[in-house]
């Protein structure tokens, strides 16, 4: 088993235009402390396959997401092999440090990594899939983008995902 290293860092942006929040950091993320770090995940290929960044960074280079407008944070800080396993107390404490993160910040859009997150911040059961969102958080507002992990079976392959993280630079850029 991997060893973990210290908590992963959030990407912090005054006014950001996006807001990416994760549910949680996986083991590889824990072993590196780097987000989207484990073997295999496109997540940093789909942000650069959909423009939102004009360069294609690494885990290593989580932290350069700022200098593009971009933050990143997870709804929960613990290390999980799977989101499964998270409680339902810490979903309901990351519920709460994301919202005061989020008066912080003053995103003009949070982004959900993940429907399965976006359902734990609104208490959701059902919601749709992937895409816009009616909610409003502290005046910004919401999109859906799909988990990017291969073991996501409603977005399986690559060009699944894509769609959705370019509809994010769309709907971005149509404030």
């Amino acid at each position: 088993m991997a060893r973990l290293k210290a908590a992963l860092r959030d990407v912090t942006v005054e006014s950001a235009r996006v807001l990416l929040v994760g549910i949680n950091p996986g083991l590889r993320s824990g072993a590196t402390g780097h987000h989207f770090a484990g073997r295999g995940n496109p997540f940093w290929r789909l942000v650069h396959a959909a423009g939102l960044v004009p360069e294609l960074l690494t885990p290593e280079e989580d932290q350069r997401l700022a200098e593009f407008g971009i933050a990143l944070t997870n709804i929960c800080p613990r290390v999980t092999r799977t989101a499964a396993e998270l409680t339902t107390k810490e979903l309901a404490a990351g519920r709460r440090a994301l919202a005061h993160k989020i008066e912080k910040m003053r995103p003009r859009v949070v982004a959900f990594v993940g429907l399965s997150v976006y359902q734990a911040f609104f208490g959701l059961k059902k919601s749709g899939g992937a895409g816009p969102k009616p909610e409003r958080i502290e005046g910004a507002r919401v999109f859906v983008v799909p988990n990017p992990s291969g073991l996501n079976a409603s977005y399986p392959g690559f060009a699944d995902k894509l769609v959705w993280y370019e509809g994010l630079r769309a709907f971005i850029a149509s404030e």
